[in-house]
């Protein structure tokens, strides 16, 4: 349900819902859930810095009153350590994908709380906390074979040795988002795709990291990276084997003599934002990633062993007939560099 703005409160209570999504919340004066077959919630509070819901209360309830909840999603300005020890203290035992967004009062000692209440996590979000690079050694140390999904966009703390990190004991990850973590204290008014969160970048101007960073990545399952809005970001080298699509929009400094793309499965790069030779850059390494990819095809020794030779040139019509396939395949997975 959308436009919730004028609801002043509820009460929900059935044994057959096992899904609810509710946004635009604002200023409840009662939240009260009785639904135990309830699996997915999704709760969007409105960023207005009045709203004075009680989400400790809320959450508390909800933990007790929904035992068997795999998915929450909770995106709010008033999420706190409070409201994370109300739902680390429910013990859901199901639980799965926890998301809880935009709350600057959520700490390392909130990571703790989490990490030591649900140790199988496939999906954590605490994108707009205050968590730093402690926080993702808890997290990784906790989760290497369950999550899959790391989401740490506009948390300010996190410097490219915890995205790095990360990467590194997080063997099953497949999606990270790290967008405006790494930011230029001299930019101003980011524009992203991201336009949502962009009203917030005055909150986190004064914990922005002063010194330009790169980062390192090597990682054998990366589907997908989301860098959007890295401004402090001047060095990007990636070996991604299987990364479909990259975000890289607004990353204005990065430099173009300090990029390397070895991902010969990307697909999409959002490079809104980057110009001149950074874009220019892109474009071609992508295309030699294309390439490098269409021309890697099997090869074979002669029989004396001398000379190693194309097998698609001297094999039955069989393998030809895989080769062209093979070909097409790649053409169909040309990579698009988007800039709008």
């Amino acid at each position: 349900m959308e436009g919730c703005s004028n609801l002043g409160g509820f009460v929900v209570y059935s044994t057959s819902l096992s899904t609810l999504w509710l946004s635009d919340l604002h200023s409840l004066s009662k939240m009260v859930f009785n639904c135990p077959n309830l699996r997915e919630i999704s709760l969007e509070f409105s960023r207005q810095e009045n709203d004075n819901t009680d989400l400790i209360t809320a959450i508390d309830g909800l933990g007790r009153s929904c035992p068997r909840l795999q998915n929450i999603h909770i995106a709010s300005l008033r999420l706190s350590h409070a409201a994370v020890l109300a739902l680390t203290a429910a013990n859901l035992r199901a639980l799965r994908m926890l998301s809880l967004v935009l709350g600057s009062e959520i700490t390392d000692a909130s990571v703790a709380a989490i990490v030591s209440s649900y140790s199988k996590l496939e999906l954590l979000d605490l994108s707009g906390s205050s968590i730093t690079d402690s926080g993702i050694h808890m997290i990784c140390n906790v989760f290497p074979n369950t999550l899959s999904r790391l989401l740490l966009a506009l948390c300010p703390n996190i410097t490219s040795n915890g995205i790095q990190f990360a990467t590194t004991q997080l063997p099953l990850l497949e999606l990270m988002d790290c967008g405006m973590t790494l930011c230029d204290p001299n930019s101003q008014n980011l524009i992203t795709d991201e336009d949502s969160y962009c009203e917030l970048q005055n909150t986190f101007n004064n914990k922005l990291h002063l010194m330009y960073q790169k980062l390192i990545i090597k990682h054998g399952r990366l589907k997908k990276l989301s860098l959007w809005g890295c401004s402090g970001l001047d060095g990007l080298y990636l070996h991604c084997p299987e990364l479909s699509d990259l975000n890289l929009n607004s990353c204005k400094n990065l430099n173009p003599d300090r990029l390397l793309l070895q991902c010969p499965r990307l697909e999409s790069v959002h490079a809104s934002g980057c110009q001149g030779l950074l874009l220019g850059t892109i474009k071609s390494q992508v295309f030699n990633n294309s390439a490098a990819a269409e021309n890697n095809l099997p090869c074979k020794r002669l029989a004396d062993g001398s000379k190693r030779i194309r097998v698609s040139y001297f094999v039955s019509q069989q393998s030809c007939d895989d080769d062209d396939k093979k070909q097409r395949k790649m053409a169909s997975r040309q990579c698009n560099v988007i800039v709008n």
